[in-house]
C-alpha cells in the first residue's frame, strides 16, 4: 500500500503548480488572511477531485502487482454489509487513495506552517517548493 501512495504522490506537482497559477486575486487575499493552514485549504479545496482521478489509476495498478485489492474488496464488502467496515472504505483503492491525498495535505500543511512561522527561513527550501510557479 506503501509503494502504491508513493508512486502517485510525484504526480501532484504539476495540479498543485496548476493550481497556484489559477489562483484568484480574492484566493490570495484569503490565503493571506486567512487561519494558519488557509493555503492548504486552498489546494485542498482546488486540487482533491483531480489529484484523486490522477492517483486512483496508479493505486489501482499497483495493487494489482500484489493481488490485495480483489481479496480485500471482497471482504470488505461483506464486513460494509454488517457495518463493521464503513462503505467508503469498502474499496482499496478508494481508501489507499485518500489516504494518500490525506498525507499529502499533511505534508503540505507542515510545510506552510513552518513558513508562517518564519518567513524568512529555509529560502532554499522554499524556492524547491515554489519555484515551479515562478518559471
Amino acid at each position: 500500500m506503501n509503494r502504491a501512495a508513493e508512486a502517485a504522490v510525484p504526480q501532484a506537482k504539476s495540479l498543485l503548480v496548476d493550481a497556484a497559477k489559477k489562483m484568484t486575486v480574492q484566493d490570495a487575499k484569503g490565503i493571506l488572511t486567512g487561519g494558519q493552514d488557509s493555503a492548504t485549504h486552498y489546494f485542498k479545496r482546488t486540487t482533491t477531485e483531480p489529484l484523486a482521478k490522477q492517483f486512483r489509476p496508479i493505486v489501482k495498478k499497483a495493487m494489482a502487482k500484489v493481488k490485495l485489492a480483489e481479496a480485500y474488496n471482497g471482504i470488505a464488502a461483506s464486513g460494509a454489509k454488517f457495518g463493521l467496515v464503513k462503505e467508503e472504505d469498502a474499496n482499496l483503492e478508494d481508501y489507499i487513495t485518500r489516504r494518500t491525498l490525506d498525507g499529502l495535505f499533511v505534508v503540505i500543511a507542515d510545510e506552510e506552517k513552518k513558513i508562517r512561522e518564519n518567513p524568512g527561513c529555509g529560502l532554499v527550501d522554499r524556492e524547491k517548493v515554489f519555484g515551479a510557479l515562478v518559471k
